[in-house]
């Protein structure tokens, strides 16, 4: 009996719901197994976003205490929701380009822009932000205009990150300063490779 309902359940999940969650939210390409279930997304983003209309111009999940302005200035890969974990704020107005499979941790700052320093009513010649493909930035880093990360990336958390990190590397912050130690083998998984919704 649990099984013939664990299969209803999926039946109804893998069609109904995923059309919703196609209908709902253009953009959001992740692997149709594996990742969450599109009931889940249903319920933890579609009222927030879609009815009482919180981050409703991203055309992915964006969670209720997360912030996302200048939508329509991020290019985004698959496997990459900005703003889907708790207490993100991303500022996009500078242009933000992130590749495929970027995860960000949870109360995570992006800014793409910032004031100019000898008048603070214009901003600065500094601006956008690129993110390569496989890149996990763990919670609580802030990531500064101008900023360049590479390919297959791991960013500890509180990091504060400005300028170029190379391809390959974990960033951890220690008290003096940011350290960048290189990875010794290549990302596993190629989200490009499996079916997606």
């Amino acid at each position: 009996m649990k099984n013939l309902l664990k299969n209803i359940l999926y039946f109804f999940d893998d069609n109904l719901f995923r059309f919703i969650v196609k209908l709902a939210y253009s953009k959001y390409q992740r692997p149709r197994k594996g990742y969450q279930a599109n009931y889940k997304i249903l319920g933890r983003y579609f009222i927030a976003q879609k009815i009482l209309r919180i981050n409703s111009k991203a055309k992915w999940p964006v969670h209720f205490t997360s912030k996302v302005i200048g939508v329509e200035h991020i290019k985004k890969g698959i496997c990459c929701d900005p703003g889907d974990n708790i207490g993100v704020y991303i500022n996009a107005y500078g242009g933000l380009k992130l590749g495929h499979n970027v995860n960000i941790g949870q109360h995570t700052i992006i800014t793409t822009t910032n004031h100019f320093k000898y008048d603070h009513r214009k901003l600065s010649h500094t601006k956008g932000i690129i993110i390569g493909d496989n890149v996990w930035i763990g919670g609580n880093c802030s990531i500064l205009a101008g900023s360049n990360i590479g390919s297959n990336v791991t960013i500890g958390a509180g990091c504060v990150i400005r300028g170029e990190i190379p391809s390959n590397c974990t960033v951890i912050q220690s008290e003096q300063q940011l350290q960048i130690i290189s990875k010794t083998k290549e990302y596993e998984w190629d989200c490009t490779k499996d079916e997606l919704i």
